[in-house]
């Protein structure tokens, strides 16, 4: 497991080449690492059923949007999806990021080095999503200590032979942190049960809910964990992954800060270059399939690397460069078919403005030459950190 979380690509290409359906005994799933397979049992929903991932499912609990299906997962989304949609999310977006934003690069721009991603990104990512949930005084250290936890606790897949989770004190860990969630988000349900706000939590509780009535807590808090962990995250990995594939192409780097409009086309390719989301979603074969010429029996789970189908030589050229000018493609940082990220729209679009703003306040910034960001982890991937400076 340590060498997967430290790079995994180099074994996903053995994989792509010799096996892409293969068994790892250390998850006790076959992965699939191929992006024309993983795109074919993302997009079928009528053979292949949504699971959450062992780890995930001890992390989350039951009843999460992850894991549903059919009727149920329809239901869930019903009250999610509203408010990130893109017509939804454009009403609010800029004047919930951009202040956040400006407000963070002042408290920067004068020291003339940083680490952008602690500094900056990551700030930006948790406090805007925060506030949009409605956890406006939930410090961000705080909002970034829940999502470290369950990152970890989601991300502890390794099992023994006999299938048992070697380290059971990391889920330990992640229920701590979900009693302290549940601490602080109770009164706050409290008070949108009976008054309403324009928060994402308030809406999860009285959205398609009959007059008077509101949505039972035990449906919301899972997806809070979820939401918690992927929308707080994912944004800020996005954001850092893209600043340090365009240092890699200056001159890419220098047209999206002249032209801030070619910013959506950098950043898709950030996160196909690192998917942030590198292997988490699992699938169950409805019925006995055969997938790239390997047998598998109903019942079999499958887990979707989705980092390496965005490493597929057979689907992009040169696949491990990072090069916003490439062909566009459909990526698959997001999941595909139902199941895609509901909330791809709004993470992309916090990642664009968060870095027009950077770009617009900090024009010369530099990768610092004596330190090179180091990518890390198997289940959610993206640099532990990145090191810039710039003239002041």
């Amino acid at each position: 497991m340590q060498e997967l979380d430290d790079d995994p690509n180099p074994i996903y290409a053995r994989l792509r080449e010799q096996a892409p359906v293969a068994f790892i005994p250390a998850l006790g799933l076959h992965v699939v690492a191929a992006h024309d397979l993983c795109r074919q049992v993302a997009q079928d929903g009528e053979n292949w059923m949504t699971v959450i991932s062992p780890s995930g499912h001890r992390t989350f609990g039951d009843k999460t949007v992850l894991a549903a299906n059919g009727e149920e997962h329809k239901e869930i989304r019903s009250w999610i999806d509203p408010h990130l949609r893109p017509n939804a999310v454009d009403e609010y977006v800029d004047r919930l990021v951009r202040p956040i934003a400006r407000e963070m690069i002042a408290a920067i721009e004068d020291n003339g080095s940083a680490d952008i991603q602690k500094e900056y990104f990551a700030p930006v990512s948790v406090r805007a999503v925060g506030d949009l949930m409605g956890l406006t005084e939930v410090p961000s250290e705080t909002l970034v200590r829940w999502f470290q936890t369950l990152s970890l606790s989601f991300g502890n897949a390794e099992v023994d032979a006999d299938g048992n989770f070697v380290n059971q004190e990391l889920f330990e860990a992640g229920d701590r942190v979900k009693d302290e969630i549940i601490a602080v988000v109770d009164p706050l349900l409290d008070k949108w049960t009976e008054t309403p706000d324009h928060t994402f939590l308030s809406h999860w509780l009285h959205d398609g809910m009959p007059e008077g009535q509101v949505r039972d807590r035990s449906e919301i808090y899972p997806n809070v964990y979820v939401f918690l962990l992927g929308a707080l995250q994912e944004p800020g990995h996005v954001m850092t992954t893209t600043l340090a594939g365009l240092f890699r192409q200056p001159g890419q780097l220098e047209k999206v800060i002249d032209e801030p409009q070619h910013l959506p086309r950098a950043i898709g390719e950030g996160a196909r270059w690192v998917a942030p989301i590198w292997s988490a979603a699992v699938k169950v074969a409805a019925a006995d399939v055969e997938l790239g010429g390997v047998a598998l029996p109903a019942g079999t789970p499958v887990l979707l690397a989705y980092g390496s189908a965005n490493r597929d030589d057979d689907t992009w050229q040169n696949p491990d460069s990072y090069d916003m000018d490439r062909p566009t493609m459909p990526h698959m940082a997001f999941g595909s078919g139902n199941h895609a990220c509901a909330g791809t729209y709004l993470g992309t679009s916090i990642v664009r403005i968060a870095l027009e703003e950077l770009f617009e306040a900090i024009p010369n910034i530099e990768p610092d030459a004596d330190r090179s960001p180091e990518f890390w982890g198997f289940v959610f991937r993206g640099p532990k950190e990145l090191f810039v400076t710039w003239e002041v």
